[in-house]
């Protein structure tokens, strides 16, 4: 892998468009793989994606798309997942491809639900990518900033630090600061996490808890995220530090957060089916809840914020009931 390596993207929504947006600002040529053909018919037509980041403008001709996954994965060195992860194995399902000499870069913030793996050990296990040959891209960054090029600061986390850079140059851009760190486990972890203590923040909102609290409740959130990554896989970190502390703080703040979004309807009454109805996108802690819940088993983490969510979304206890016992425990 160089710079003049070629890269692809596997994914069609917002993350992957900014994504997009990012890449193209240091290359002149983009492989993007669209599962939908009229999406992309569409895209190819007016230059810009037709469902999402619609203000962002594209030189179609830089972008080789396609509908035909081993055929994006065929001409890429490096591959740019941005699928949904309870979406990622169906998604995979056509691929006759091998992508053990591939460069394997995870824009997804989730655990395979099924089986409670990060997408990194997904890779690593399924497809037999080396994990020295894995990335994940964090935050604290959201796709609608990119999108408005205000400026945005991305952790690459990879193992092996000079691919982690080489990858990290791919995308930084007058509007994007990169920082490469090696903590590819608890970098994953914390992104699942990060998202649940948004729906805890949207869920208090939504039933009228004002900034005060939320200030402890990310205060609480982020020892909680402590807990558990430094138990899954201990090593030493900076749980302070952007990819860990921003993420939460951005995600669980945010306009544009989706998983912010989705516990604010929970808090004002939604069920959690109308909820995700009416929302456009995914939030990917209704997913990621489930599966901390089952990898705690193991571990016996104290994660109250994270066993109240879990009451309210699937054994559909009272948010405010649970919220005010939640109230009790935290410091």
């Amino acid at each position: 892998m160089d710079e003049s390596s070629t890269i692809g993207i596997i994914g069609s929504g917002s993350w992957a468009t900014a994504i997009a947006k990012m890449v193209l600002n240091n290359s002149d040529k983009l492989n993007w793989y669209f599962r939908n053909e009229e999406h992309l018919k569409q895209f190819r037509k007016i230059g810009h994606n037709p469902n999402y980041l619609t203000s962002v403008d594209f030189d179609v001709e830089q972008i080789f798309f396609s509908t035909d996954l081993n055929e994006i994965v065929e001409k890429s060195d490096i591959l740019i997942f941005a699928i949904p992860s309870a979406f990622l194995k169906e998604a995979l399902k056509p691929l006759n491809i091998s992508l053990k000499d591939k460069f394997v870069v995870s824009a997804i913030k989730g655990l395979i639900p099924d089986e409670n793996l990060i997408i990194a050990s997904f890779f690593n296990k399924h497809y037999h990518v080396p994990i020295d040959s894995i990335a994940v891209i964090s935050g604290p960054c959201h796709a609608e900033e990119v999108a408005l090029e205000r400026l945005s600061y991305l952790t690459i986390a990879c193992q092996d630090m000079k691919k982690g850079r080489m990858v990290a140059s791919r995308l930084a851009c007058a509007y994007v600061k990169t920082t490469v760190i090696d903590d590819i486990y608890g970098t994953e972890y914390a992104a699942v996490l990060k998202n649940v203590m948004a729906i805890a923040a949207g869920i208090c909102h939504g039933l009228g808890y004002g900034d005060n609290f939320q200030a402890v409740l990310i205060s609480n959130g982020i020892q909680e995220i402590k807990r558990f990554v430094d138990t899954v896989h201990p090593i030493t970190r900076d749980i302070k530090s952007s990819a860990y502390l921003g993420d939460l703080l951005v995600t669980a703040y945010s306009q544009f957060s989706r998983n912010r979004t989705f516990g604010n309807m929970l808090g004002k009454g939604y069920s959690v089916k109308s909820a995700q109805l009416e929302m456009l996108m995914i939030a990917e802690g209704y997913y990621a809840v489930k599966s901390i819940i089952e990898i705690n088993k193991k571990y016996n983490v104290n994660l109250p914020i994270t066993e109240a969510v879990y009451r309210i979304i699937y054994e559909k206890i009272s948010p405010v009931i649970e919220i005010k016992l939640l109230t009790e425990q935290l410091r």
